[in-house]
C-alpha cells in the first residue's frame, strides 16, 4: 500500500474530514473512486479497508473529503486520524523525476565521493521541499542526516538499484 495522507479530524456534522495529503500533488489521486483507511500504516494490505470516495474539494488552504457511507460527524470521529492509503496498481503512473515517497525509503545514500551516508528511513514535507530522513549506524553511534530533495543535492534516484546518489560531505 502507497500511503497518501491522514483523515485529520472531522469537518462539520455531514460526515467530511480535514485532509492531510503526504504528497505535493493531491489532485492526482483524488481522482481515484476508492481510497483504503487504516489506523497503522504499517498494516498488511489486506486491512485496509475500502471506502468509496464521495467528494473532495478545496477549503482554505487544506483539503476536505466525503466518504461513501460516512453522513455524520459521530461516524466520521470513528474514523479520524486514519491514514488514506491505495494499493500500487490503483495509482497514477509517475514521470521519470517523480517518486512515491514509498519508493524510496530505504534506499541506500551515497555521496559524490563513493561514500555510504546511510539508508533513507522516511520523508518529511517541509515547506521549502520534501527532506529525506537518512540514518546510518546503530544504537549509540547512529546518526541521522536530514537532505533536501533538490535537484542541487539529489543528483540521482536509482530504484531498481536501491540507491540514491547526492551532493553531500559526510561531515555536513
Amino acid at each position: 500500500m502507497i500511503v497518501l495522507g491522514r483523515l485529520v479530524v472531522p469537518y462539520g456534522v455531514r460526515g467530511w474530514f480535514k485532509l492531510h495529503p503526504f504528497a505535493d500533488d493531491p489532485a492526482a489521486w483524488c481522482a481515484m473512486p476508492q481510497w483504503w483507511l487504516a489506523a497503522d500504516p504499517e498494516q498488511e494490505a489486506g486491512a485496509w479497508q475500502a471506502y468509496r470516495l464521495e467528494q473532495v474539494r478545496e477549503h482554505g488552504k487544506g483539503l476536505i473529503a466525503k466518504l461513501v457511507g460516512v453522513d455524520d460527524r459521530t461516524a466520521a470521529e470513528a474514523l479520524q486520524g486514519s491514514y488514506v492509503g491505495a494499493p500500487r496498481e490503483a495509482m497514477p503512473a509517475t514521470d521519470d523525476d517523480e517518486f512515491y515517497w514509498d519508493d524510496l525509503v530505504g534506499l541506500a545514500v551515497v555521496n559524490t565521493r563513493g561514500e555510504s551516508l546511510g539508508r533513507v528511513s522516511s520523508v518529511i514535507s517541509a515547506a521549502a521541499s520534501d527532506v529525506l530522513v537518512v540514518h546510518a549506524g546503530e544504537g549509540e553511534q547512529q546518526q541521522e542526516r536530514l537532505l533536501p530533495f533538490v535537484g542541487s543535492v539529489v543528483l540521482e534516484v536509482n530504484v531498481p538499484a536501491g540507491e540514491i546518489r547526492v551532493d553531500w560531505e559526510r561531515d555536513w
